[in-house]
């Protein structure tokens, strides 16, 4: 018994050549890569095109997308036979990663502060050099402006992803920056923006998505006291009577908002 496992560890390790290779499941990979694809074509994808932008073969694909279908990870669209990624993606990464407790503890903060203010607000993590929006709650009114969860916002660009950065410990800020390969002197504006915002402890800027938009957010620090998320108002400015607080006051209550989720993390000042 223990010379088959050693047999199989070798094979799988480049037997008798010594040299190593990592082991492989390739089902398991075109899935993950099939996944992947899905993050950058969100209208959806027929299998000739998912198996065109991977290079591969459509029988290479087919039994995979179909095994996905019947799992719940996909659905077809039968009027046109586009693949697109359903919700459960989203459902188990929020249950299998902090994520899930950071919205449970933000939901009843962010239904408040919505309802204090009439505007929307939502929840920005960073994950892998992306920033993504993991929870969203819409302004109680008929009219506002809000942003769909799950959509990835440009960390170098945007509010949220400045705030990301600028409370993030330096060398992970380093890190992140490097592997944006952002081009030297943008950088160095970014970096002085950034301190600039760690300094005053939030950032506001025009909206870098929407006109007549103003943007403001604020960190949320987890137990550890790393910045673990931030919180966003995009602040609009409605003229139908149904505008509860000017920006001032907005800015004012969306900083208490993420103090009251932060402590509920178990940071303490």
């Amino acid at each position: 018994m223990n010379s088959r496992i050693e047999d199989e560890d070798a094979a799988g390790s480049g037997g008798a050549s010594g040299a190593k290779r990592p082991y492989s499941a390739p089902a398991l990979e075109k899935g993950i890569a099939i996944l992947e694809l899905f993050g950058t074509e969100p209208r959806g994808l027929t299998i000739s095109e998912i198996a065109q932008r991977l290079n591969r073969s459509i029988s290479e694909v087919f039994r995979i997308i179909i095994v996905m279908e019947r799992l719940g990870w996909l659905s077809k669209d039968p009027t046109n036979d586009l693949y697109s990624v359903t919700y459960r993606v989203l459902d188990v990464a929020f249950r299998a990663t902090p994520a899930q407790t950071l919205s449970n503890v933000a939901a009843p903060v962010m239904f408040q502060l919505s309802s204090d203010t009439n505007q929307s607000c939502h929840l920005v993590v960073e994950t892998g050099g992306r920033a993504t929006v993991v929870h969203r709650q819409e302004n109680l009114g008929p009219v506002g402006f809000g942003i769909r969860l799950g959509t990835v916002v440009d960390i170098v660009t945007s509010c949220s992803g400045h705030v990301l950065l600028a409370f993030s410990a330096e060398d992970r800020r380093a890190r992140l920056l490097d592997g944006l390969s952002v081009a030297d002197d943008i950088r160095d504006r970014l970096t002085r923006r950034l301190d600039a915002v760690r300094l005053q402890g939030y950032e506001m800027q025009p909206s870098a998505r929407t006109a007549g938009v103003t943007d403001i957010s604020f960190p949320i620090f987890g137990f550890d006291g790393h910045v673990c998320a931030a919180l966003t108002i995009p602040f609009l400015v409605t003229i139908d009577g149904s505008q509860k607080t000017g920006l001032q006051e907005t800015h004012e209550i969306l900083g208490k908002a993420a103090q009251d989720i932060s402590q509920g993390l178990g940071w303490s000042s």
